[in-house]
């Protein structure tokens, strides 16, 4: 059971459901991986929108990793999703909502 306390969603990947959650380490992966200096950058360069799928892949993978259940991108690209791309974007903003919060300007 998922808690979305801890920020945790939950998602159908390759037909199972899965946990996912962006922990601090796999937001700090994701820093790296996006060349942030820190989660404000990160956070910025999400809220503007433009995300690719790799972008898509890296953050479903942390998700994932977070989560437990670890899968590389490269898996992950190969893997069904439910609702296809569309839920890739669905599963990603839930978990940048999740991480960030909504409005990240109110404590």
């Amino acid at each position: 059971m998922i808690n979305p306390r801890r920020g945790e969603i939950e998602a159908v990947i390759g037909g199972h459901k899965r946990r996912l959650c962006l922990t601090l380490g796999a937001l700090a992966g994701l820093e790296t991986r996006f060349g942030a200096g820190d989660l404000g950058e990160l956070a910025d360069r999400f809220e503007k929108g433009r995300i690719s799928a790799q972008d898509l892949a890296a953050i479903i993978a942390a998700g994932l990793a977070g989560g437990g259940d670890p899968m590389n991108e490269e898996d992950l690209l190969a893997t069904p999703i439910e609702g296809g791309i569309e839920g890739a974007a669905r599963i990603a903003l839930a978990l940048l909502t999740a991480a960030f919060g909504t409005d990240r300007d109110q404590a």
